[in-house]
């Protein structure tokens, strides 16, 4: 707990892993270094100063090929945020970095797990998504 906000409750809203088959497979497997981790964050406002935030990973593939893969993954965070905040860019900060920043181990874990389940067990982040590097290239 932080004096801003509050964690009330994590999980995976949505999970998908799709790969035609065992070709496309076998050519992915080769090519998914070059997938793009896309990263979309989203909010809904709830009652009682509650906050849904979904945060939305995507590794895609950006060539124009037949034989991809699709992977998405949306973690939804419920925030209880603290009955001062008022201001609304330190709440954008709060959703955009604060919360980002906080969820990370587990959504990377829920994400890679999903990724090695399907079978391509090699893959790992190679640098850690940093929400505040992001936040503050967003701001200027």
């Amino acid at each position: 707990m932080t004096d801003k906000f509050k964690i009330v409750a994590n999980y995976i809203k949505d999970l998908s892993s799709e790969t035609k088959n065992a070709e496309t497979y076998i050519f992915v497997k080769n090519q998914i270094l070059k997938y793009q981790l896309n990263i979309n964050i989203n909010s809904t406002p709830l009652k009682n100063k509650m906050i849904e935030v979904n945060t939305i990973l995507k590794l895609e593939d950006k060539e124009n090929s037949d034989k991809k893969s699709f992977f998405e993954m949306t973690y939804s965070s419920i925030v209880k945020i603290n009955d001062d905040i008022k201001d609304k860019k330190e709440l954008e900060k709060i959703i955009l970095c604060d919360v980002q920043t906080k969820i990370t181990p587990n959504l990377e874990k829920s994400f890679l797990d999903m990724l090695h389940n399907s079978g391509y067990n090699k893959l790992n982040f190679e640098k850690k998504l940093d929400f505040e590097k992001l936040y503050k290239q967003r701001v200027n």
